[in-house]
Formats: C-alpha cells, structure tokens, sequence
C-alpha cells in the first residue's frame, strides 16, 4: 500500500471515527426511549414530554413523587366536585322551600288585588317576591350546571393525563400511579365507595 492509499484510508477511518461517535453522542443527549412493552429499566425515560426525562437516581425519585401527587390530587378533583354538587343540591333546596312559602302568600295576595271586571288583564308584579324567587333560582341553577361542567372536563383531562402516565408502560411510573391513587383515596375518599370502574374517568 503507497502512501496515498495510506492517508485515504486514514482520513475515511478517521472521518467515520468522529461521524460515529458524534451522531451517537447528539442522539444520546435528547434520545427519548419509547416503551411498547412492560419494562423496569429508566433508561433515557421521559414521562408524557420530552422535557420530563429521567437522567439519573435524583430525576427518577423527584418524577415518582410528582407522580403520586398528581395520582393523589385526581381524587382531591373528585371530592372536590362532589362537595360542589352537594352545596348546589342544598341552595337549589333553600330556593324551593323559599319561594314554595312565598307562593302561598303571593297567590292569595293576587286574590285580593284582581279587578272584578276584566280579572284576565292582570299582570303579575316584576317585583313579586315568587317572581324574585324564580329568577334567582334559575341563575343559581345555570351558574352551578356551568360549574359543575367545568369540574367534570378538568377531571376527565386528569383522568387521560394519568392513563398517558401508565402507558409509558414502565414498572415504576406504574406503581407510582397505584401509590398515588392509595394516597389520594386516603387523604380525601373518606365518604366515598372504594368502587371503581375500568372507565377511563
């Protein structure tokens, strides 16, 4: 081999050298491992963002707490929501009992005051205490429907957000899960059915 072929083939050697060992390094840096079966390892893990990845001991335990405090604050939504909707239940009862008494008064008072001509002329005060009633009731009846609506899209977004998490299909992000979810029932599912349905919310 003459010198030329000599320094060709160093130069190839030398160019393939650096292509490999940089392209794999750049590949190293932001390569996130996608799991489609069950697996333990965290190796290049990254959780729902490219941004979430575990690098490291510390980056794994910081991402399982975070984990189980987002498990355990999806039942915090739910007691949440459900206290909403008893303290709804309640006024809407206040505003029955309210203006069911009040009816009783404004219909014998109506008694009183129709003219005896034409008693198919009369037109109910705007100020009556029933009518007062009945429009506060409906306000506080849309208000609460909008509420409670918004309550149920945050939990139903929790609810996907936590299935992505369990479909990292790693065994430890799915432990968190359940931890999480033990954590979450204890702190705030007290008065509630252990009960739950394979529904994704």
């Amino acid at each position: 081999m003459d010198h030329h072929a000599m320094h060709h083939s160093d130069m190839d050697m030398g160019h393939g050298g650096m292509d490999h060992g940089g392209h794999g390094g750049m590949d190293m840096g932001g390569q996130c491992n996608m799991n489609m079966l069950f697996t333990w390892s965290s190796k290049n893990l990254c959780i729902i963002f490219r941004q979430w990845r575990v690098d490291g001991p510390i980056s794994l335990l910081a991402s399982l707490v975070v984990i189980v405090l987002l498990t355990a604050g999806y039942e915090g939504i739910r007691e949440l929501t459900r206290r909403y909707e008893a303290a709804h239940i309640r006024r809407l009862s206040a505003f029955t009992a309210t203006t069911g008494g009040n009816e009783i008064a404004d219909e014998s008072a109506t008694a009183n005051i129709l003219p005896t001509e034409n008693p198919t002329t009369y037109v109910p005060d705007a100020s009556s205490p029933l009518l007062a009633g009945r429009d506060n009731r409906r306000i506080v009846e849309r208000n609460g429907k909008v509420t409670i609506a918004a309550l149920y899209a945050v939990q139903v977004f929790y609810s996907f957000f936590i299935m992505l998490l369990f479909m990292t299909y790693n065994g430890l992000v799915m432990l968190a899960v359940a931890v999480g979810a033990f954590v979450g029932y204890l702190a705030f599912g007290q008065n509630t059915s252990a009960v739950k349905s394979v529904a994704c919310h």
